[in-house]
C-alpha cells in the first residue's frame, strides 16, 4: 500500500522523484500520449518518459471513469497531485487514507488556478512560491500543509519561474510529506483574505497594444513566455515577441523603430526594446538583424 502519483508535463518530475525518496510509488498516472502539432507523431507526457525511467508503473487513462477505477481499485495510501490536468471527482478524493495532496505554484490563496506562475508575473508580483495543500472538492481552496516562498526576479520568464517552482515543490514533499503521513503534520485552512483566481491563459490577452504601459508590455513578454507568446499585430503581419525588456526611450505609441542596434516599441508611458523576435512564417531571430534585413524601415502597430 503505497503511493499514486498524477502529473502530466516536466515541472511535475522533481515532486516525482521527491516522492520516491518518501514513500513507495505503486502507480504513476499522466495524460494519454498527444500530437504535438498537425500530422506530426503522437509524443509522450515528460511524467511518463521520467515515470518508465525510474521503473515506475504507468497508466494514461483517457476518460474520468478510466481514472476512477484505477484510484479506488488501487488501494493507494495517498495520492500526490502536480499539474496532471484534470480535476478529480470527490468518489476519488476519498478513495486514500490520507486523501490526495497537491503542488501547487503559488502562496494560496493568491492565485488559484490553472495559471498561477503567468498571472503572478504579468501582475508584477514580487514574490510567489509553492503550496502543499489537501486537495477538497473545491478549486484550489483545501487546508495547506506547508508552503515555501521565494522573489521573482526581474528577468524570470513564466517557464524559467516554473522550473525554479518545480524544485521548491519537491523540497516541500520531502519535507512535509513524511511529518503528515506520520501524524505530526495537520493541515490548516487558508486563510479567508486575498484570494485571487489565476484563470486559463488565452492567445487574444498575449497581444501587445499601444495603449498599455510599457511595463505591463515588458511583463507580457515574460509572462506568456514560453506560451502562449506574446505578440503584436504590426504593418508587416503578425510579430511574436520571444524576448524583450524596458527601454528609456521616448517616441510615439505604436511604432517600432531601429535606433542604432535596437530595436524599440513604443507603448503608454515609455517603451520596451525587443531582443528577440518571430515575424509571421519565419523562425525566431535577433531583433536587430530582423531590422536590418528591412532595412531599418519603420514599424507601426494596434
Amino acid at each position: 500500500m503505497g503511493a499514486v502519483f498524477l502529473g502530466t508535463p516536466s515541472a511535475a518530475v522533481p515532486s516525482l522523484a521527491a516522492l520516491a525518496d518518501v514513500e513507495d510509488v505503486d502507480l504513476v498516472i499522466t495524460q494519454p500520449d498527444r500530437r504535438a502539432g498537425r500530422g506530426s507523431a503522437k509524443s509522450a507526457p515528460p511524467i511518463r518518459v521520467a515515470a518508465e525511467q525510474f521503473g515506475f508503473p504507468v497508466a494514461q487513462p483517457e476518460t474520468r471513469e478510466e481514472l476512477q477505477e484505477l484510484i479506488v481499485e488501487g488501494d493507494f495510501k495517498i495520492g500526490v497531485v502536480v499539474a496532471y490536468g484534470r480535476i478529480l471527482r470527490p468518489t476519488v478524493l476519498t478513495a486514500c487514507p490520507f486523501g490526495f495532496v497537491n503542488v501547487h505554484f503559488s502562496l494560496l490563496p493568491r492565485w488559484r488556478g490553472a495559471a498561477p506562475v503567468e498571472r503572478a508575473i504579468a501582475s508584477g508580483d514580487e514574490q510567489t512560491g509553492v503550496t502543499l495543500m489537501k486537495i477538497d472538492e473545491g478549486l484550489d481552496t483545501g487546508p495547506v500543509l506547508g508552503e515555501i516562498s521565494t522573489p521573482i526576479g526581474p528577468n524570470e520568464t513564466a517557464g524559467s519561474l516554473t522550473s525554479r517552482l518545480s524544485f521548491l515543490g519537491a523540497t516541500l514533499i520531502d519535507d512535509t510529506l513524511p511529518e503528515y503521513m506520520n501524524m505530526r503534520r495537520r493541515p490548516v485552512p487558508q486563510i479567508a483574505s486575498g484570494v485571487s483566481h489565476a484563470k486559463m491563459l488565452t492567445k487574444s490577452e498575449a497581444q501587445l497594444t499601444p495603449d498599455i504601459d510599457a511595463s505591463v508590455a515588458e511583463r507580457l513578454v515574460r509572462a506568456f513566455q514560453p506560451r502562449p507568446v506574446s505578440w503584436i499585430e504590426s504593418s508587416a503581419g503578425t510579430i511574436r515577441i520571444h524576448k524583450a525588456h524596458r527601454s528609456d526611450a521616448i517616441g510615439e505609441p505604436g511604432q517600432i523603430t531601429l535606433s542604432g542596434t535596437r530595436v524599440i516599441a513604443y507603448f503608454n508611458h515609455g517603451s520596451i526594446e525587443l531582443d528577440t523576435v518571430q515575424p509571421e512564417g519565419k523562425p525566431k531571430t535577433n531583433a536587430a538583424a530582423w531590422m536590418h534585413g528591412r532595412r531599418g524601415e519603420a514599424l507601426t502597430f494596434e
